[in-house]
């Protein structure tokens, strides 16, 4: 059994047990933490694909901890004016691991 879910702007296909790292949640760690913004369950060979969401799934996670992801360092430059910029950017991530996914 597998489903995609959307959080953060992004989606994610998991499975049981699966460990990822997504945009900040504002729940502590230790503590679980239910996606229902849920695209596609497939159970046993039977896809479910929502219009946007599928109605009554979720997915029940725990929240492992928080940190912050790898620098990603943007830089603008215009030739032969004198112009440049260095931008520094460090996402504040959860890490998750998915217990169980109900549809």
């Amino acid at each position: 059994m597998y489903a995609v879910l959307e959080t953060g702007g992004k989606q994610y296909r998991v499975v049981a047990g699966t460990k990822l790292a997504v945009e900040r949640l504002d729940v502590a760690a230790g503590q679980p933490v239910t996606l229902d913004r849920i695209l596609l369950v497939c159970t046993d060979g039977k896809v479910t694909v929502g219009a946007p969401h599928v109605p009554g799934a979720r997915v029940v996670a725990d929240v492992i901890e928080h940190h912050r992801g790898p620098k990603v360092v943007a830089f603008k430059m215009k030739r032969r004016k004198g112009y440049h910029r260095k931008v520094g950017h460090r996402q504040n991530l959860t890490v998750i691991q998915v217990k169980e996914i109900t549809a």
